[in-house]
């Protein structure tokens, strides 16, 4: 019931907290992202797994990580390099691009997509882990208003990597230390196997 709360008064405060940016231009988005393509790809669907997929990703959500980038926040040398010369006019433009486009599923071990399904929308309550969907929905595709990010078709090995990072305290841009509250709860095999059936929600 506590972590219900809590995810309801983030919820409301990151609205209330977002509700002044400017919109993005996606059209303007488009003519901002060329540095951005030969990772992501123009489509926003990243072809090396290690670079997330961007489409579908909502605006604010986008804008929130690349300002967090460029103030060094959420950590990555890569990243501060691409975000630092970035307006937040530019960042909404760009986030207004790739959330115009739509995202493809990606690869999963379909040995672990069911446990990672029971999870995913049924938590573990003998070890108090909630369920992924209360915050990312039931097709994986987030709550911009509460500032939530679309999941479904990002690469396994991506969100591995950033449930693993939260873990352990390498990422730590999760308001309230919501995620690591919640993957701290996970086992590994909880982790992977939500990882593998995220790649393959649409």
């Amino acid at each position: 019931m506590k972590f219900k709360l809590l995810v309801a008064v983030f919820g409301l405060a990151l609205s209330v907290n977002t509700s002044a940016m400017a919109a993005g231009d996606a059209a303007a988005g488009e003519a901002k992202a060329a540095a951005c393509f030969g990772c992501h790809m123009p489509d926003g669907n990243s072809v090396v797994d290690q670079f997330p997929k961007l489409a579908g990703q909502h605006e604010k959500y986008s804008v929130k990580q690349l300002s967090e980038f460029k103030s060094m926040k959420r950590k990555n040398d890569i990243m501060l390099g691409m975000a630092a010369a970035l307006s937040d006019q530019d960042m909404a433009d760009l986030g207004a691009y790739f959330a115009s486009k739509t995202a493809t599923p990606a690869v999963a071990d379909e040995s672990k997509v069911a446990l990672g399904k029971d999870v995913y929308r049924g938590g573990n309550m003998n070890t108090g882990v909630p369920a992924c969907m209360g915050c990312h929905g039931p097709t994986g595709a987030g709550n911009p208003t509460a500032g939530y990010p679309s999941l479904g078709g990002q690469h396994a090995a991506y969100t591995l990597a950033q449930l693993n990072a939260f873990r352990d305290g390498a990422r730590d841009n999760d308001p309230a230390g919501m995620m690591r509250n919640v993957v701290a709860r996970m086992s590994k095999e909880e982790i992977e196997a939500v990882a593998n059936y995220i790649a393959i929600m649409k």
